[in-house]
């Protein structure tokens, strides 16, 4: 049933969460930890979603190029 209820606060912001896993994400965001690594440079993210994002630059497969130089 979807009551809405948002029953996980963080506690350093006012934003609140219907699920803990989004809290504990969210949270992450204020702690400085970077618990995702990437195997070919090594650079550290908060979440993993932008792990993610990061590794389609090694894979060539990132969507934005610059306007002027193409890269």
């Amino acid at each position: 049933i979807h009551t809405g209820e948002q029953p996980y606060r963080c506690r350093k912001g006012l934003k609140s969460f219907n699920d803990r896993s989004n809290l504990i994400s969210h949270e992450r965001l204020h702690s400085g930890v970077k618990p995702f690594k990437c195997g070919e440079c090594g650079k550290s993210f908060k979440l993993n979603s932008y792990l993610i994002r990061h590794q389609k630059i090694h894979a060539g497969e990132w969507p934005y190029k610059c306007p002027d130089c193409g890269k």
